[in-house]
């Protein structure tokens, strides 16, 4: 599943693809200037925004449903006119929520995704636990014990960790680190799928965290947009230059083996602090960032997921998509759901093509498999 986000200067966002096995991208442009900060006027704390921001659109594809839910996670249909017709009241809000709060991200298949103001992520859960007893990387209802407090949510192995990595990225504007927030995502998260929940699931994650800098020659300038990037697994983060039609940075995919990524979760050895990367990338405005599951990039190369980016921004600013009355943030949200839909097309016309020639296939020959066709 990918996620793609395209960001600007305070007025891009990014949009999410979600394919195959991963569930989401995400991709957003490179924050518009909406106000120019300079290190005088300028002093971010967690009561404060930032000088930047993304503006995002996104776009889903699973290949496959997630495992239901059993009873009384669900409302199973009446079998006689005595019976009630609903066996559970609350069944009919399908938005998960914790503490109090609404869960963070969009889940699609067994996959997750985030796009938020600072921050876009896309967790890839491993849809084979699925078929396991207890295991659920798609959406199941849980019943835990948190600070002496009941709570019950809908959640996923992947949305979960997307959620508590959101919410601490988001309660802290200072200087980002992101491998710490994980790290205490990931935890929480054990704690929610344990006794006596029991619920089995693993996932890979990548996200990318928007902040700034100042020039040490020059500090009373302006600030420059810096992107926190962290990934385990072999999910992506893509950053392209629509202008120059360049891609500048991408994260390094991590495996055990192949088409065994390092993954977060039950069984698994790899842990944020030990395994998960962190690069920081200076942008510029209308950079595009996408945040891509294996279901992006197992599908297109490198140079179609540019050059199909590129020709979607062009093809919306030089059609009658964007008119002269529409306010600047509603084009910008619209150009960058354009973008993503455009991508996850093209990665979803891969994914369903039994003959196509695919990165997955090429990498499945180098290691000595026989295989064909998109992923």
């Amino acid at each position: 599943m990918t996620h793609l986000a395209t960001f600007q200067w305070i007025a891009r966002h990014y949009l999410r693809l979600s394919i195959g096995r991963a569930s989401l991208h995400a991709a957003a442009r490179s924050p518009s200037t909406e106000l120019k900060a300079t290190n005088s006027n300028f002093n971010p704390s967690g009561t404060h925004s930032l000088p930047f921001k993304f503006e995002t659109g996104t776009a889903l594809f699973a290949k496959k449903n997630p495992r239901p839910f059993p009873p009384p996670f669900i409302s199973p249909p009446s079998k006689s006119f005595s019976d009630p017709l609903s066996t559970y009241d609350q069944s009919r809000d399908k938005r998960g929520s914790i503490d109090g709060e609404v869960l963070r991200g969009i889940t699609n298949g067994d996959d997750a995704v985030y796009v938020g103001r600072y921050f876009i992520a896309a967790n890839d859960g491993v849809g084979a636990w699925s078929s396991r007893p207890g295991g659920h990387s798609g959406l199941v209802k849980l019943k835990l014990t948190v600070s002496k407090k009941l709570l019950i949510f809908y959640s996923l192995w992947a949305r979960l960790i997307l959620h508590f990595w959101a919410l601490e990225m988001e309660s802290d504007l200072a200087e980002p680190d992101p491998i710490k927030y994980l790290q205490n995502a990931y935890e929480k998260t054990i704690l929610a799928t344990s006794k006596p929940n029991h619920c089995k699931g693993t996932t890979t994650v990548t996200g990318a965290q928007l902040y700034y800098k100042f020039s040490c020659r020059n500090p009373g300038g302006s600030a420059t947009p810096l992107l926190y990037v962290t990934n385990l697994g072999d999910s992506q983060v893509i950053v392209l230059r629509p202008k120059n039609s360049k891609l500048i940075f991408k994260t390094t995919q991590q495996w055990h083996w192949f088409d065994c990524p390092r993954q977060l979760g039950t069984n698994s050895p790899d842990t944020p602090h030990e395994n998960a990367s962190l690069d920081i990338v200076e942008i510029e405005e209308d950079d595009v960032v996408l945040a891509v599951s294996d279901g992006v990039i197992d599908n297109l190369w490198d140079h179609e997921i540019v050059e199909n980016v590129v020709n979607s921004i062009k093809n919306w600013e030089s059609q009658n998509y964007v008119q002269s009355k529409t306010r600047d943030n509603d084009r910008a949200s619209g150009l960058m759901k354009y973008v993503a839909e455009e991508l996850m097309k093209a990665a979803k016309a891969i994914a369903t093509d039994p003959y196509a020639e695919s990165p997955f296939m090429e990498h499945a020959i180098n290691e000595g498999l026989a295989m064909e066709g998109g992923r």
